[in-house]
C-alpha cells in the first residue's frame, strides 16, 4: 500500500494531486489545505472524473486535519503564498518560511518516514529549511524546481527549432529563480545529436532568457503564479520515488561538495528511486558553467540568508 499526501489545495497543488490520482500513483491521495472545505471540494470536484477518466485511487480532502495525512510515502508541499505580477520569489521568504516550517512539524508527527518534496517558493531556500527543520536524512527532501525548468527549456527549445519537445533531452541546474537558473545550452540534444546544430548562437542565447524569466512571464501574463507545468513537474518527481524509476531529474538537494558548493540547496541532476534522491550526477561543467553556478549560488546563500533573521 502506498500512500501520497499534497498540503495546499491551491492551484498548483490541486493540479499535482489531479496529475497524481490520474495517473494511479497511490493506493491513497489525500489533500490538505488550511482553508475550510477548500480541499474537501476540490477532491470531490477531481474524484467526479474518475468515472469519466477511469482512474480507481482512494482521494479525500481534508481542513487542516494532519491525523489523515498518516504513514504517507511522499508529502508534497504547495502551502504559501503564490507570486503576484512584479513579486520576486525572494520576497516571499518571511511569509512562506513560517508555513512551511509548521507543515513538516505536522506531517513528521505522523509521517516519520515521509519523503518531502518541496514546491513552495523560493522553493531552493525552503527546501533548505525543511532539511535543517526537519534533521531527516538529506535524501528524503527534495526540490522540484529543476523539473520544472527543464520542461520549460525544452519548451522554448522546441519552439525556436520546431521539433517535439519529447525528442529533446535538455537541463537546467542552478537555482530556481529568474536570475539564478542554468539551462545548459552546450549539453543540450535532439535526438542525441546537439542542439547548436540546429540552432545559431543568438537563438539559444534567446531560449536560455525565455527560459529563466519562464515562470515570470506566466506571471504577468496570468496575474499569478503558473500552475499546469509545475503540477505536472511536481507529478513526475513523485512518480519516480514511488515507482522507483531511477530517473534523472534535475532537483534541489543537500550540496556537500559537488559542483563546488556545500551547505547548500541547489538544483542539479538526481537518480529518483524509492529512497528519494539517491546520487548525484555530474555533468562536468565547464569553466563558464562553473561560474554561473558559484554565482547562481551566492544568490541562493543570499536569500538564505533571510532566515536566521526569522523567529521561526
Amino acid at each position: 500500500m502506498s500512500k501520497i499526501t499534497v498540503v495546499g489545495a491551491g492551484a498548483v497543488g490541486a493540479t499535482t494531486a489531479d496529475n497524481i490520482v490520474r495517473k494511479e500513483l497511490a493506493d491513497e491521495v489525500v489533500i490538505l489545505d488550511i482553508k475550510e472545505g477548500f480541499a474537501e471540494g476540490k477532491a470531490l470536484d477531481m474524484f467526479q472524473t474518475a468515472a469519466i477518466l477511469g482512474w480507481d485511487t482512494s482521494f479525500k480532502g481534508v481542513t487542516n486535519d494532519y491525523s489523515q495525512t498518516a504513514n504517507s510515502d511522499v508529502v508534497v508541499i504547495t502551502s504559501g503564498l503564490p507570486r503576484k505580477p512584479g513579486m520576486t520569489r525572494e520576497e516571499l521568504i518571511g511569509v512562506n518560511a513560517g508555513i512551511v516550517k509548521s507543515v513538516v512539524d505536522n506531517i513528521l508527527k505522523y509521517s516519520p518516514d515521509a519523503i518531502f518534496v518541496i514546491v513552495s517558493n523560493p522553493m531552493d531556500t525552503m527546501t533548505y529549511l525543511a532539511l535543517k527543520a526537519s534533521g531527516l536524512p538529506k535524501n528524503r527532501i527534495i526540490g522540484m524546481g529543476g523539473a520544472l525548468d527543464s520542461a520549460r527549456f525544452k519548451c522554448y527549445l522546441s519552439l525556436a527549432m520546431n521539433v517535439s519537445p519529447n525528442d529533446l533531452h535538455a537541463t537546467v541546474i542552478g537555482g530556481h529563480g529568474d536570475t539564478t537558473m542554468i539551462p545548459l545550452t552546450r549539453l543540450a540534444t535532439w535526438n542525441g545529436t546537439p542542439v547548436t546544430n540546429y540552432a545559431d548562437a543568438d537563438t539559444l542565447k534567446k531560449v536560455a532568457a525565455d527560459t529563466m524569466v519562464g515562470g515570470a512571464t506566466l506571471t504577468g501574463l496570468l496575474g499569478t503564479s503558473a500552475w499546469y507545468a509545475p503540477g505536472a513537474a511536481t507529478m513526475a518527481v513523485v512518480e519516480s520515488i514511488i515507482r522507483d524509476e531511477k530517473r534523472v531529474i534535475p532537483c534541489s538537494v543537500l550540496l556537500e561538495g559537488e559542483y563546488g558548493q556545500s551547505d547548500i540547496c541547489m538544483g542539479v541532476p538526481v537518480v529518483l528511486g524509492r529512497t528519494g534522491w539517491e546520487k548525484i550526477i555530474d555533468y562536468k561543467l565547464n569553466e563558464e558553467e562553473q561560474a554561473l553556478f558559484a554565482k547562481s549560488a551566492d544568490a541562493v546563500r543570499n536569500m538564505n540568508s533571510v532566515l536566521a533573521t526569522l523567529s521561526l
